[in-house]
């Protein structure tokens, strides 16, 4: 019997010393090999400057004409502030106590999940005013919001159960949450500041319930159902602790019978009043954050889209090429650590690529910024934003280190594949595509597209945020993504990092 012996790959190693593959000598040999490339060269200048004209170009196309009056917050967003408001004035400190007894649809439908009964201290009845609130929902339990933009939740509740007591204690500019099952038992749900507090508020039972809003779409389009909601709500036990220059509960619906402006809202909300105490109040319109705002951060990038296909080519033939032309074998020859070389390209093109795209981001962001409010994207519905205001700076500088990943990640696939119109199609199938198939396809099957593939990545261009107190369909071409800015990103550099990896392991089981 004949054994046949097995063979083994040796991974390849030069017989130069090691001494002379010092990592800035070979940085700055691959950063010479760029720069003597004209062609790269004019790529780079060429990918900088469409990347700012598409930005205007897409800017200058987008317009918006004088709609309502907006409201903005204490800091200045754009929020809704409508609801009906059962209400006293007090005067320095006291205690709002009620028990949420029942919180319905008027039309027997289900109910919007942020649906909202309980009591709140008002600076005043201004819409956008200072405010803290204590209230009960249908999907999310007990919650603390106050100011708009701030949510904490209580401890488990369910109205469906028993009925819920709440309380509002105020102490100078401080307020304290409270909820009980019994009203006896009261377990704290947080403690809130609202500064500049007036020394008289008003203070008293609330009901809101946001309009209602769903959009499906499939392969054959999209479909929208959108209608104002309507609530009542049930109290009792309503009692305030305090001094009052008011007797009895007044009924108001803040923002007036024409909620936010809504032709559907112009029916006021209703209060009564039984002898035996029990309140019921019936209105719509919320207060909460207003996120139907168009995202004129997202609006000014729309180059990054044109110039991340000039990336993707610089990336690709900085390696490619070599190998094409066999060069590679002396840049191996001359180098004995294949690793070193690796790293040494993609921190060349990484920053060559993350410097150019900065400035194209900065000049493209600040020139869209500057159409957008020419065609009517103005204060106070829109934010004036500065290159160095967060989310643009953010969103600048982020649209930058895309750029420069994405030319590392197709590197990282040039020397896996070596093959340069392989790699290209495969960062176009990658990065791009999802972008396109999000507009077309399916909602879910969007949203997943853009969890899961480097795509998500554009997601760091978001100027708007998406609060989790807002029920809110997020588009894609709304410029909306499932994930945050920076998960979205992390996505990308996963995909980098795990690319690189596996450049290192071919580099170094192959020969050049």
């Amino acid at each position: 019997m004949t054994t046949t012996p097995t063979r083994t790959t040796t991974p390849y190693r030069s017989a130069l010393h090691p001494a002379r593959a010092g990592f800035l000598r070979l940085l700055r040999a691959e950063w010479t090999k760029f720069w003597t490339v004209r062609a790269w060269l004019l790529v780079l200048a060429v990918a900088a400057v469409v990347t700012v004209v598409v930005c205007e170009l897409g800017a200058s196309g987008s317009s918006t004409s004088g709609g309502p009056p907006v409201v903005t917050g204490p800091g200045g967003e754009v929020v809704n502030d409508a609801f009906r408001f059962n209400h006293r004035p007090l005067t320095g400190d006291g205690t709002v106590t009620a028990r949420v007894t029942g919180l319905k649809s008027t039309d027997g439908k289900a109910l919007e999940p942020w649906a909202k009964a309980g009591i709140i201290v008002k600076s005043s009845l201004k819409q956008g005013s200072s405010y803290a609130a204590v209230m009960a929902t249908p999907d999310h339990g007990v919650r603390l919001q106050w100011n708009f933009t701030h949510d904490k939740a209580g401890p488990s509740s369910d109205l469906t159960k028993a009925p819920q007591w709440l309380r509002l204690k105020r102490a100078g500019d401080s307020l304290t949450a409270y909820e009980s099952v019994d009203g006896q038992k009261w377990t704290r749900v947080g403690e809130v500041r609202l500064g500049g507090l007036p020394a008289t508020v008003q203070v008293g039972l609330f009901l809101g319930t946001p309009n209602h809003q769903i959009v499906r779409r499939s392969f054959g389009g999209s479909s929208e159902t959108a209608g104002s909601g309507e609530a009542t709500g049930t109290f009792d036990h309503l009692t305030l602790q305090g001094t009052s220059t008011d007797s009895t509960w007044t009924a108001t619906d803040i923002g007036g019978p024409a909620l936010n402006g809504s032709p559907d809202n112009r029916r006021p909300g209703t209060t009564t009043v039984t002898p035996t105490g029990t309140y019921t109040l019936t209105g719509r319109g919320d207060i909460a954050p207003d996120e139907t705002i168009p995202d004129i951060v997202q609006m000014s990038f729309q180059g990054i889209f044109v110039g991340l296909l000039f990336m993707v080519a610089l990336g690709t033939l900085f390696v490619t090429t070599e190998y094409k032309r066999g060069l590679i074998r002396t840049t191996f020859t001359a180098t004995p650590s294949r690793l070193k070389v690796l790293a040494a390209k993609a921190t060349v093109i990484g920053a060559i690529t993350f410097t150019t795209g900065l400035l194209a981001t900065a000049i493209g962001f600040t020139l869209a910024q500057r159409a957008l409010h020419s065609n009517g994207f103005k204060p106070p519905e829109y934010p004036d934003f500065s290159l160095l205001d967060h989310p643009a700076l953010r969103a600048v500088v982020g649209s930058a280190v895309l750029l420069s990943l994405v030319a590392v990640l197709a590197l990282s696939l040039g020397v896996v594949l070596r093959n340069s119109a392989g790699t290209i199609a495969t960062l176009v199938v990658l990065v791009i595509l999802p972008q396109i198939l999000s507009f077309a396809i399916p909602l879910g099957a969007a949203q997943w597209l853009l969890r899961v593939t480097p795509a998500a990545a554009f997601a760091v261009q978001q100027g708007v945020t998406y609060y989790p107190q807002v029920q809110h369909n997020c588009l894609p071409e709304s410029g909306c993504y499932p994930l945050s800015p920076y998960n979205g990103l992390a996505v990308l550099v996963a995909y980098t990092v795990a690319a690189l990896l596996l450049a290192a392991w071919t580099v170094r089981r192959r020969d050049a």
